[in-house]
């Protein structure tokens, strides 16, 4: 209207008032089209906040994992403005509540990543929270708690392995302990964060758990290699302190050794009992004593030898050669043998010897009966011979009952001799070998013995039946001034009575080419091979070990006691 009164005041035509117009028409049309696209844009705006803002608000429901917020109405009403003032508290506070949550994951998810690298046995680990990545998508309660879970997990796991590598550590000090090694060196050797002195976070991987328990095996293998070593050192120091009676003042000092042999590897715990020292000292205790014990068992040797061969002497039954000794007293010297062996060896052979003796015991004691009444044998033969026996002299009714006696025994001979066959003949078939008498078999003995006895009766059968013709032709050719007392007679008595090897008869004659082929070391006398027989062996330093002289000289003992019965019987 302010136009109009000017353009009236101005005069201003119609024309221009309309153009005027029409432009300010024009110009209000394009403020008012601003206005609304102003408007419209401002609108939009709002909607795709209010969308957005719904969106985000919908999204973090999802991602949190709720399913609405306290306090906020399903259905908004009013305004564009009212309704995004009414959500954006709401969304303010699921932004808080995401931010939490991202916190929390990020802490769990943290640790999970620390424990995993520890268990992985990763030395550099970095532990800031910003390299941890959280999946925003989904922060549930349900997904927080299957982290805690995992991490729980991974707490106990850790827990369990932090044990395990403690009970290794504890075994290994233990067994360091027991063996005599330092165990911070080989814990060290093993991983060094494994040293307490160290600082550093004990490393708890599984190649570490296996290196532990690998390092324990070793030990428990040194330590049963060791305890083994000393059982048998042990054993060793108790055999020989048997042997060799040692006092057990001696024996203090290696008791400790000599407990283990009984003992597991698991009930040995004490520091210091499988050190090396212990080991060098038992095993240098048991080579002095295995020295000593070699001096002393050639004494043991010994003194086991002559009971053997007094066991073998009394029994006249055959003794090891010296060869075969000496060659033993060489392997102990040489250590070529081992001495409790052969101490056993030794009390074997004693046993099977003392064994054989009482086998033989009855069979001995009818030789020994035997070879007495073969000695009153000789005995009467020489009393039948004396041609004073009857005359009276000192001691001569003594002699009159011993040949009484010995008459007695002689009678028995042959039965007695049968016995012992029988006997001797029993015995090797229940021992399956021959029955020597010092190294002479005994059947041989005494059937020789039967033999010469038969041939004995028939030459004093025939001495007899010469004897009366050589009687009836002196009795034919006597004088008449009578004959002389005891002429002929005693030329035949001293034919007769010439005993021993020098005796006429053919058997007597046969034996005695026989000995005097052996050698003049040969046995000359009936009365000497008698005595032989009666005393058993000759002494133990006058015997002859080489083989050849020992079976000459037994050659010889041999013929010396079939001789002792080659003399006539008495009548």
């Amino acid at each position: 209207m302010r136009y109009l009164i000017i353009w009236d005041e101005v005069g201003e035509d119609q024309f221009e008032r309309e153009k005027v117009m029409l432009e300010l028409e024009q110009e209000c049309l394009e403020v008012y089209r601003r206005k609304v696209d102003t408007a419209n844009i401002s609108r939009a705006r709002l909607h795709q906040q209010l969308a957005e803002s719904e969106a985000e608000f919908t999204h973090l429901l999802l991602s949190l994992g709720e399913r609405s917020l306290p306090g906020r109405p399903e259905k908004m009403a009013g305004t564009l403005k009212e309704q995004l003032n009414s959500i954006t508290p709401a969304l303010r506070e699921m932004q808080l509540r995401k931010e939490e949550r991202v916190k929390q994951f990020r802490v769990v998810q943290g640790q999970i990543h620390k424990i995993s690298a520890e268990i992985a046995g990763q030395t550099e680990y970095n532990d800031s929270s910003s390299a941890v990545w959280v999946n925003e998508n989904d922060l549930s309660l349900k997904k927080l708690e299957e982290y805690q879970n995992e991490l729980q997990r991974l707490h106990s796991e850790k827990s369990d392995r932090l044990q395990r590598v403690e009970k290794y550590m504890s075994r290994i000090k233990n067994l360091s302990a027991t063996l005599g090694m330092d165990s911070s060196l080989i814990i060290t050797k093993v991983h060094p964060s494994l040293n307490e002195l160290s600082g550093l976070s004990k490393n708890i991987s599984d190649g570490i758990l296996e290196k532990l328990d690998s390092t324990v095996k070793s030990l428990e293998l040194e330590k049963q290699t060791r305890l083994d070593k000393l059982q048998q050192l042990g054993r060793a120091l108790a055999n020989l302190w048997h042997l060799m009676d040692t006092p057990y003042e001696d024996c203090q000092q290696f008791l400790h050794v000599t407990s283990l042999s009984s003992m597991a590897s698991a009930e040995i715990s004490s520091p210091g009992s499988l050190t090396p020292d212990i080991v060098l000292q038992a095993e240098t205790e048991v080579k002095r004593l295995d020295q000593l014990k070699a001096s002393k068992m050639k004494e043991f040797f010994f003194k086991k030898q002559i009971e053997l061969e007094e066991i073998c002497s009394r029994s006249h039954m055959e003794i090891p050669s010296r060869s075969e000794m000496e060659k033993i007293i060489d392997q102990i010297n040489s250590g070529e043998i081992d001495h409790a062996d052969l101490l056993t060896s030794m009390d074997e052979q004693i046993s099977r010897a003392e064994e054989d003796a009482a086998s033989r015991k009855v069979i001995m004691e009818k030789v020994e009966k035997w070879i007495l009444a073969c000695d009153e044998e000789r005995w009467l033969e020489e009393y039948s011979r004396d041609e004073n026996r009857y005359s009276v002299s000192r001691g001569a009714h003594k002699n009159l009952k011993r040949a009484e006696r010995a008459r007695v025994m002689v009678n028995k001979i042959p039965a007695l001799v049968d016995l012992l066959i029988s006997k001797t003949r029993n015995w090797e078939e229940e021992r399956k070998k021959v029955f020597l008498y010092d190294e002479v078999p005994l059947l041989a003995m005494l059937e020789e013995y039967n033999m010469l006895r038969k041939e004995k009766e028939e030459e004093k059968q025939r001495e007899r039946e010469q004897k009366k013709a050589q009687s009836k032709v002196v009795t034919q050719h006597e004088s008449p001034f009578g004959t002389r007392p005891g002429t002929s007679s005693h030329r035949l008595f001293d034919k007769s009575s010439n005993g021993g090897f020098g005796n006429a008869t053919p058997l007597n004659r046969r034996l005695s080419l026989g000995v005097q082929q052996m050698g003049s070391n040969s046995i000359s006398s009936p009365t000497e091979s008698i005595s032989f027989v009666k005393g058993g062996r000759k002494p133990h330093g006058q015997r002859k070990y080489t083989q050849k002289g020992f079976s000459y000289h037994l050659r010889e003992d041999t013929v010396s006691v079939v001789s002792s019965f080659s003399g006539p019987f008495s009548p």
